[in-house]
């Protein structure tokens, strides 16, 4: 602070007790964000820049050295933060991180570039002003991996689709080399872009994190973390909390693949933002809540070799073998899971003999149809349906329900496994177009739960 005034030519008072109160104690302060209030307020208690036109003002910003101001973490979540309380206030910025913030409307955003221009704005009687932010939300990029690319997989790529429709959790389970990666890879190409208010959401959060990039607004974001991720890493943690890869995947894509390698901890902590959308931390000394509505999509190998099913290679694994493999994932996670699709292997004659399939933009003409329809009739998701509205809005037909029953009760089906395959049946209801569940809806939905084969 102190090189940063004097090399602004400003005067620093050597002769004098600084005490800087960052009132409440209790919260955790880190990084420059304070560099720029604490270097007003000392110039502001100097007599330095008029004090009273600092009271419109939410500063932030790092200080170099020489008094250049540098971007922060967190400038859109500031700004977001400031139009939901409502205070008629101005948020100055660095200029990198003004742009960002300005992508929140109703908010005023100045931007500067050096100590100096907050200081000559600042002065008694001056009428020099600090220019406004523009936002820079660049338009999205053409292209992308397209359905196309993967050749028959009819069964998975419908399974895609579905999720697509009701935002429901999927596992791909195949030998290597079948397309399961692929296949996840396009997942975020079939779903709409987000609406402003889901668009800021999940741009706060990612700047936050420091990962906030203009280019990618309002597309949904695509997290694939490695499967060595601790439980940290995926649900959010450390001190002061911080949020993990499913707080990063807001409104987004989170992508396990090899999911029975990851840390069982790190799985079974997912278990409860999957029902609720949010993640609590806990620490001795404070709480922190972080959003965690995402859409899980994984995919895994069915033994340890990967070739058990494969016709084309004999599988080297035990049935021990691959009762142990499985078995890493519990049976209460596996029942958070919507749609679980096995991807066979194809032979190199049959898959060169294959037309190549519907592109990402039909299908996702499609899925944006029937979300829609959704939306328009409950207000969210059919996989954020609750129980109250399945006995309202997706209530099968008779021979339908007789037929979920009989299924529930012969593949021993918990009751969240029962509205889990209600909530399937009803997106394929809408892929349809159909306002009724019937049998047809049914018999796919359970289909699409078959489970794992041992």
């Amino acid at each position: 602070m102190r090189a940063a005034l004097q090399n602004s030519g400003l005067a620093f008072p050597h002769n004098k007790r600084i005490t800087v109160n960052l009132a409440p104690a209790e919260v955790p302060k880190e990084g420059g964000r304070f560099d720029l209030p604490i270097a007003l307020g000392l110039l502001a208690a100097s007599g330095q820049i008029d004090a009273q036109r600092l009271a419109g003002l939410e500063c932030a910003g790092e200080l170099s050295l020489s008094g250049e101001l540098r971007p922060v973490r967190g400038a859109l979540a500031m700004s977001l933060a400031l139009r939901r309380e409502g205070l008629a206030r101005q948020l100055l910025l660095p200029q990198a991180s003004a742009a960002e913030a300005a992508l929140v409307e109703q908010v005023s955003v100045l931007s500067a570039q050096h100590l100096l221009e907050v200081v000559a704005a600042l002065q008694p009687g001056s009428q020099q002003a600090l220019p406004q932010a523009r936002a820079q939300a660049a338009a999205p990029p053409a292209g992308g991996p397209d359905l196309r690319d993967i050749k028959g997989q009819a069964g998975a790529k419908r399974a895609l689709e579905i999720a697509a429709v009701g935002e429901h959790s999927l596992l791909l389970v195949g030998p290597p080399g079948t397309g399961k990666s692929m296949l996840a890879q396009r997942l975020s190409g079939l779903l709409p872009p987000l609406d402003d208010e889901q668009a800021l959401e999940s741009a706060a959060v990612l700047s936050l994190a420091g990962q906030f990039q203009p280019a990618r607004w309002a597309q949904r974001v695509m997290r694939s973390p490695h499967h060595t991720a601790s439980a940290v890493a995926l649900v959010g943690g450390g001190s002061p909390p911080r949020p993990g890869e499913i707080s990063l995947a807001l409104h987004g894509v989170l992508f396990l693949d090899e999911l029975p390698e990851f840390n069982r901890l790190a799985l079974e902590a997912l278990r409860e933002p999957m029902e609720t959308g949010r993640i609590l931390i806990s620490r001795a000394a404070r709480q922190s809540e972080f959003p965690a509505r995402f859409q899980l999509i994984a995919a895994m190998n069915p033994c340890p070799c990967g070739h058990h099913g494969n016709p084309l290679r004999e599988c080297r694994c035990s049935p021990d073998q691959i009762a142990r493999y499985q078995a890493r994932l519990s049976g209460p996670f596996l029942d958070r899971l919507d749609l679980l699709i096995e991807v066979p292997m194809l032979p190199p004659t049959e898959l060169a003999a294959l037309p190549s399939g519907e592109s990402s933009s039909t299908v996702a003409a499609r899925v944006a149809t029937a979300r829609a329809w959704a939306h328009e009739r409950q207000g969210c998701s059919n996989a954020r349906l609750t129980v109250e509205q399945l006995d309202r809005l997706a209530a099968p037909e008779p021979a339908a329900l007789a037929f979920l029953q009989k299924a529930a009760e012969k593949l021993g089906w918990s009751a969240r496994g029962y509205h889990r395959v209600l909530r399937v049946a009803r997106s394929i209801a809408d892929l349809a177009g159909s306002p009724g569940l019937r049998q047809a809806h049914m018999a796919e939905a359970i289909q699409m739960r078959r489970g794992l084969k041992h």
